[in-house]
């Protein structure tokens, strides 16, 4: 056959058959990677959670053979803990979730360019600062400055809210009296903590929520302004219900860094185990971080495994705080 008699498609044919090899090969390779990187995410987690069952069976099983006597019992000593991780994390979201979004609101939408830039760059040097360094922030300078605070919010809301008067049989007792009991100096309690607790999440929160603020349609708000609304008015009805889904997961991100705080928490909270609502007593709540930091060196035995079980406890706890976040975000993504 003559170089004449050759198709330019029989001429192109290995040319084109080696590209579109390489394009597979190249495909392939970064599909496998990309499977063995979520694969590995996965993989760690099921690890985590054999370890922590294994090693907290011995505490379990102990449980198991005291069941209903006085002796051990795993609820009554995890419950406790429990109880003062939740209420020290949401008293903590509750305070900095307001402040982070107003300044994310302020550094996105009303900040001059310069001035949103240096205050971005500072929310982000907040959220890298070690735990540690907020402990020591809030025992030694902190809490002496909340005492007068805490004294006032115990001399003039510390019977509210109450039930009716009129109902006989509650006799106008408090429902839950945050401030109530016997605050004493100095104020290691669960309210200081709470407040060190929203001073450590509030620049996480604050960062998601300005770049989702950030990634408003421009055109968008244009358009709300050229129809004659305010500012105010744009974020109302534009940047807020755009950004909700963001500002939801930012919210649960730190719930996450406040449940399982260790550091800032051990350094500022008395410790005690109970139900208590009263935030400003000393004595009266423990997370379950600080107590597996606290107890860890001195535990053995089935008091290692009891202090394995309550973080087993929170692992699981913290993954439903997760799957319920991401089950928000996904019902108020496509409204945003």
């Amino acid at each position: 056959m003559s170089t004449t008699d050759v198709t330019p498609e029989a001429a192109e044919a290995p040319t084109g058959s080696m590209k579109r090899s390489g394009r597979r090969f190249g495909d392939s390779v970064f599909s496998n990677l990309s499977i063995g990187s979520g694969l590995l995410i996965f993989l760690t987690l099921a690890a985590v959670a054999i370890f922590l069952t294994l090693e907290a069976w011995p505490a379990i099983r102990a449980s198991q053979e005291f069941e209903g006597t006085a002796e051990f019992s795993l609820i009554e000593y995890t419950a406790p803990y429990v109880f003062g991780t939740v209420l020290a994390a949401v008293i903590a979201l509750i305070m900095a979730i307001p402040i982070s979004m107003l300044i994310a609101l302020f550094i996105s939408h009303y900040a001059p360019r310069k001035m949103a830039q240096g205050l971005g760059y500072m929310i982000d040097l907040l959220a890298a600062v070690p735990s540690v360094v907020y402990g020591l922030w809030g025992g030694i300078w902190l809490v002496p400055r909340l005492e007068p605070l805490y004294m006032f919010l115990n001399s003039t809301f510390g019977t509210w809210p109450r039930w009716p008067g009129f109902l006989p049989w509650v006799g106008g007792e408090p429902i839950v009296a945050l401030f109530a009991g016997d605050p004493t100096a100095p104020m290691r309690n669960l309210a200081s903590a709470s407040v060190v607790l929203a001073v450590m999440v509030l620049p996480i929160i604050t960062a998601i929520a300005r770049e989702v603020f950030l990634q408003t349609p421009r055109l968008t708000e244009e358009a709300a302004l050229a129809l004659g609304a305010t500012k105010w008015e744009v974020i109302k009805t534009v940047v807020l219900p755009f950004g909700r889904s963001g500002v939801v997961a930012a919210s649960m991100l730190g719930l996450g860094r406040a449940l399982g705080e260790t550091m800032a928490v051990l350094m500022i909270l008395a410790p005690g185990a109970t139900f208590s609502w009263h935030i400003l007593e000393v004595g009266r709540h423990q997370s379950i971080a600080a107590n597996i930091a606290s107890r860890q060196a001195e535990a053995s035995g089935v008091d290692m495994s009891l202090l394995i079980f309550t973080g087993l406890v929170l692992f699981v706890l913290t993954f439903i705080i997760n799957a319920i976040a991401r089950a928000i975000v996904a019902r108020s993504g496509p409204k945003s």
